[in-house]
């Protein structure tokens, strides 16, 4: 058998081509999708400033729903700080050190804020701290005063200078460098102990609401013998310590999982990760699924005498469709490893894309495994053998005589089953468009290009019955006169129309996918857009990221400057909010701004009950999407999980409209008190009298205040304030696209080339070449229209819904020139790949292309 199917292959190398290349691009898209996924699941961070520890204790940063996956929580969760005196006393442990990281920053002799290194918002440590650092090297002696610090080696001073300092949020003070640290990851500002304790409000006799606490606690254990004596050490030590803090929800971490402890925000990427392959896997399985089925039709179809003949010699159906599925099998063979590598690949210029778009940290990498590849292998392996037994089965289960009948024509009626299911997937997939309608949240939307890609299938099914429906239509319709070489292209359309279906529909699906996917996107930017710039009162924010948050004492200064109106601070954190479905408990991570009852005057979040006037103690602002799925009305209690993993019960004092534009849920300032990683204001929201005098004082209020920065809340019209993930879709229609015209281009050609046995019996009888030019590029004409039509038919309901749903009006935002670009793309593909193939078959002599049929 794979003789044969081997010897079947060499023969229609052309056709097979089509189905190579299908597979290649696949099986390097559904790689790169396994590698985002295995690198969400296993990817480590190195353990940079804390490589000196061979066991960390931190709090678990993940929250735990029920028979799901975790989801990570950014905000620093933190450990008593007596635990540190009772693990230092445990065997083997040489030191223990409890860890603090609070925003500090140097102050050049100009002014403006330079960042000690790393994060601003943790750079100032105690020094203490330094002994967690791998084979640290200290220049000078470690600070003592309340005046004294240590920077790292590559920020500039020399020991014995005097640096200004600015540190969690206070003014800039004096501060003598009495050494430099040159360490892997040194980077930052440390001070005497004491001094970082006070400084952070983390002293033990302090008032703050982390008083007490440190960050984590890291233990370095008896070196033994060597290395792997001091793995094996490490190991028994974090076991004891396992003991120690068995029930207190504290993690104990060594190796390479000591890198999560250093950022919490790790654990947040690597969920993205997981969220990005999710979701791009479910529309690279459907478009290879449909892609790959799509080739292999083509291919078989052009194999259906072969066939016939060996059903008429004795060939079982059995034989026939495992014939048909072993030379597929063996083609996809060649292209998966090619492909697989590509995949390996592209995985590694995406992440570099997510990491330049700040959506990754730099040093997060990717895990190249072989889990990806073999995941690969037995997805396209399984559906070319189903795709490829589809295709041959009406050939294998007819009678060998009628099968060789009909191996030169197309059945006269189409499947009744297959046409009634695809337009059975085409009405699913309008009802599905409504779900806009319902849910004006991401997630809505993102069923707008599901519903497109669905109904493109469905149209892939139905495709025959309607295109030999139109054919008829068209040849009722024509003249007596009518040119012959249009005669012949609509009979064409009429006698092939399995044929011209197998063309039409994958260009359709490209299109639909184009158009669905892209407007989706800048629909639901341009929503987002217009709930924050009409929710927006404020025309100014003041921010100090090298500060890592706003100094003390900005709003009050703010608030003086002639002209200014109102201020009000802001910041921003991540939530679980835990509710019930259908009976059943669920969580669900989100967005959260955090704002006081004096925002009322600084922003308008469209309030339908309640007011912000009322967001004070443990309250909370939903949206009205929010607080009519999950039950959250005004009044309501509802549980959540803070961005440091505390639990809380809040109650609901506003409900709002502009949900897009400020997320679901607002916290009132005392409910986030003491669960940021900082503390600290990230901006102030300013509303002016709109003069140029009131700007001008703010412009003056920054250029005094070290590390402020005045900008306009205004939304970039150039689209510089998009969110990194509208880019990153977009960056994904581009791939996927490619992959479709690819595939499309690969298999018109194909379908273009098996004609060779038609255009030769046309030359016979007397029809001349320019007549078969002509024929072909009317038939390359209707298939450009069809599939323009039908492309734009099937993406008119789900975006004119989703238009309406998110912005009011039956028709999506974006840009003027997508569909004349769409057309044009269509046009030319359906146009190149026709003609090219059949100048070449013209080149043949019509006996010779006869005989080779």
């Amino acid at each position: 058998m794979l003789h044969l199917a081997l010897r079947m292959a060499a023969h229609r190398v052309t056709a097979l081509l089509a189905v190579a290349c299908a597979v290649l691009g696949g099986a390097a898209l559904i790689t790169t999708t396994g590698v985002l996924a295995e690198s969400g699941l296993r990817s480590q961070l190195p353990p940079g400033r804390l490589g000196g520890a061979d066991v960390v204790v931190a709090a678990d940063q993940e929250f735990h729903p029920s028979g799901d996956l975790p989801v990570a929580l950014p905000e620093r969760a933190t450990v008593p700080g007596r635990l540190v005196e009772r693990l230092a006393a445990l065997p083997g442990v040489t030191d223990a050190v409890g860890d603090i990281g609070f925003p500090a920053a140097l102050v050049d002799g100009r002014g403006p804020a330079v960042p000690a290194g790393g994060d601003p918002r943790t750079a100032g440590h105690g020094w203490s701290s330094t002994k967690l650092l791998a084979d640290a090297r200290v220049t000078g002696r470690a600070p003592s005063g309340a005046h004294e610090v240590a920077v790292g080696a590559g920020a500039g001073p020399a020991v014995g200078e005097t640096v200004e300092v600015v540190a969690n949020g206070r003014p800039a003070a004096s501060y003598r460098v009495t050494a430099l640290v040159d360490a892997p990851d040194a980077d930052g500002v440390y001070f005497a102990d004491a001094t970082a304790a006070g400084l952070a409000g983390r002293d033990a006799g302090g008032a703050g609401p982390r008083a007490g606490t440190v960050d984590l606690v890291g233990l370095r254990v008896d070196e033994g013998a060597g290395d792997g004596a001091a793995r094996g050490a490490g190991e028994r030590v974090a076991d004891v310590v396992r003991a120690e803090v068995a029930g207190t929800g504290l993690k104990v971490v060594t190796g390479a999982d000591r890198g999560d402890a250093v950022a919490p925000g790790a654990g947040s990427a690597r969920s993205l990760l997981i969220l990005l392959a999710g979701s791009l896997g479910g529309i690279v399985l459907l478009i290879t699924g449909f892609v790959v089925a799509g080739a292999l039709g083509v291919t078989i179809a052009g194999q259906r005498r072969d066939l016939a003949l060996m059903r008429a010699v004795g060939a079982t159906p059995r034989q026939i469709r495992r014939l048909a599925a072993a030379q597929s099998t063996v083609v996809a063979a060649v292209a998966l490893v090619p492909g697989v590598a590509a995949g390996y690949l592209l995985a590694r210029r995406f992440r570099e894309l997510l990491a330049d778009r700040g959506v990754l940290p730099a040093e997060l990498p990717l895990t190249v495994g072989p889990l990806p590849a073999l995941a690969t292998l037995l997805l396209v392996v399984a559906a070319v053998q189903l795709s490829a037994r589809c295709a041959a089965w009406r050939t294998s289960r007819m009678p060998a005589t009628e099968a060789v009948a009909e191996s030169r024509s197309e059945p006269r009626t189409p499947s009744r089953t297959r046409t009634g299911a695809g337009l059975l997937l085409m009405l699913g997939a309008c009802a599905l468009s409504a779900v806009p309608l319902l849910s004006r949240t991401a997630l809505g939307a993102s069923v707008t290009s599901i519903a497109g890609i669905l109904a493109a299938i469905g149209l892939a099914m139905a495709g025959p019955a309607l295109v030999r429906g139109a054919g008829e239509a068209a040849v009722r319709r024509l003249r007596p006169g009518v040119a012959a070489p249009t005669w012949l292209a609509l009979a064409n359309v009429r006698a092939y129309a399995l044929r011209l279906s197998g063309v039409v529909g994958p260009l359709a699906m490209g299109v639909v996918f184009v158009l669905t996917y892209t407007l989706t996107q800048t629909t639901v930017l341009a929503a987002t857009s217009d709930d924050t710039r009409t929710g927006t009162l404020a025309q100014y924010e003041l921010t100090a990221p090298a500060l890592g948050g706003l100094p003390d004492g900005t709003l009050t200064a703010v608030r003086e400057v002639p002209g200014v109106r109102a201020a009000a601070a802001a910041q921003s954190t991540t939530v679980v909010w835990e509710y019930e479905e259908l009976g059943e408990p669920a969580a669900e991570s989100a967005p959260a701004t955090i704002l006081g009852p004096d925002a009322r005057d600084v922003v308008d979040l469209g309030v339908t009950d309640g007011g912000l006037d009322r967001l004070t103690g443990a309250t909370v602002a939903v949206s009205a999407e929010a607080a009519r799925t999950r039950g959250a009305g005004l009044g309501e209690r509802i549980r959540l999980v803070l961005g440091d993993g505390a639990r809380v019960d809040a109650r609901v004092v506003a409900v709002y409209d502009r949900g897009l534009g400020f997320g679901p849920v607002v916290l009132s300032r005392e409910l986030a008190a003491g669960h940021t990683t900082t503390g600290l204001d990230q901006r102030a929201l300013v509303r002016t009298d709109g003069t140029s005098a009131a700007e001008a004082g703010l412009n003056a209020l920054a250029a005094d205040r070290t590390g402020l920065a005045v900008a306009g809340t205004a939304p970039d019209a150039a689209g510089a304030d998009a969110p990194p993930e509208v880019w990153i879709n977009l960056a994904l229609v581009v791939v996927l696209l490619g992959y479709l015209l690819l595939s499309i281009a690969n298999k018109l050609v194909a379908a273009t080339a098996q004609r060779r046995t038609e255009i030769a019996a046309l030359r016979l009888v007397g029809t001349t070449p320019r007549q078969i030019l002509a024929m072909m590029r009317r038939e390359a004409a209707v298939v450009a229209a069809a599939a323009l039509a039908a492309g734009l038919a099937l993406s008119a309901v789900p975006l004119a819904l989703l238009g309406q749903g998110f912005l009011g009006h039956p028709w999506p935002a974006g840009p003027a020139w997508l569909l004349p670009a769409v057309a044009a793309t269509v046009v030319a593909t359906a146009y190149l790949t026709v003609e090219l193939p059949t100048r070449h078959a013209l080149r043949t002599p019509p006996a010779d292309g006869l005989r080779a049929a």
